[in-house]
């Protein structure tokens, strides 16, 4: 994989920024859009909607059987998006993500087989994480940006907070039980680069194809990166170039 560079959108204080500007898929927006696409007949205008709210990283879940098929036509019809896959739990998903054209892999927890999967193909990838032990494992293995999840469930802002002490060279994408009211406390932590969250594609706006809303709800969770501060510096979050392949966080 031959990686593209963005200008890079993140304060200093970001712990684990790659070096020479590069921009990893944390720094792409302030919230990853988690999806669940039951038709894929609905993913280039559910995408659009995203991008245009301001939300061009988008996790599509490997959970139905369109889900490949919404990541290619993602890919084909919406260059502006950088569209992934997650739920990624095996060697064989990742295969189909690659097949179809992702350009990211995120995964609720990593086994050595899928780490191994994951660096073979050279993507970008957040694989899940939700002890110490898990963490210092992936350090140990070269992986310095992850997804935290169950992020609630496993401690929330408390945890991730203690976890910055001794591991300040982490990065994380926290998942799971987040929304617009505890966002911002998410993203006000020094170790994370961004939240995945599905507030912004609710199940009743995607089945009445009601993107007009998708895409209030996304430009509302675009906000959260520009509202929040750390000390005095705040977030940015940069424009994508439909091109640009992104790069930091990988599995190599």
């Amino acid at each position: 994989m031959a990686d593209s560079s963005l200008p890079s959108p993140r304060p200093a204080h970001s712990p684990a920024r790659p070096s020479g500007g590069a921009v990893s898929v944390l720094d792409l927006a302030p919230v990853l859009p988690v999806v669940v696409v039951d038709d894929a007949d609905d993913a280039v205008p559910l995408a659009r909607a995203l991008v245009a709210g301001g939300l061009p990283a988008i996790e599509v879940t490997l959970r139905t059987a369109a889900a490949p098929g919404a990541v290619r036509a993602i890919r084909e019809a919406v260059p502006q998006a950088v569209v992934g896959a997650g739920t990624v739990l095996g060697p064989e998903h990742v295969d189909v993500a690659v097949e179809a054209g992702a350009r990211f892999l995120v995964s609720p927890g990593w086994t050595d087989a899928l780490l191994s999967a994951m660096r073979a193909c050279g993507l970008p990838c957040l694989p899940g994480v939700s002890t110490a032990s898990e963490v210092v494992a992936l350090l140990e293995r070269g992986v310095r940006e992850m997804k935290f999840f169950p992020a609630q469930a496993a401690g929330g802002t408390a945890y991730l907070r203690s976890l910055y002490g001794p591991l300040p060279q982490v990065r994380f994408c926290p998942t799971g039980g987040i929304g617009p009211a505890n966002a911002p406390e998410y993203l006000a932590l020094p170790n994370v680069g961004c939240v995945g969250g599905s507030w912004m594609v609710p199940g009743d706006a995607v089945a009445a194809r009601d993107w007009a809303r998708v895409e209030r709800l996304a430009r509302g969770a675009a906000a959260l990166g520009g509202s929040v501060t750390s000390g005095a510096t705040s977030r940015a979050v940069p424009t994508v170039d439909p091109g640009v392949t992104p790069s930091g966080g990988t599995c190599r």
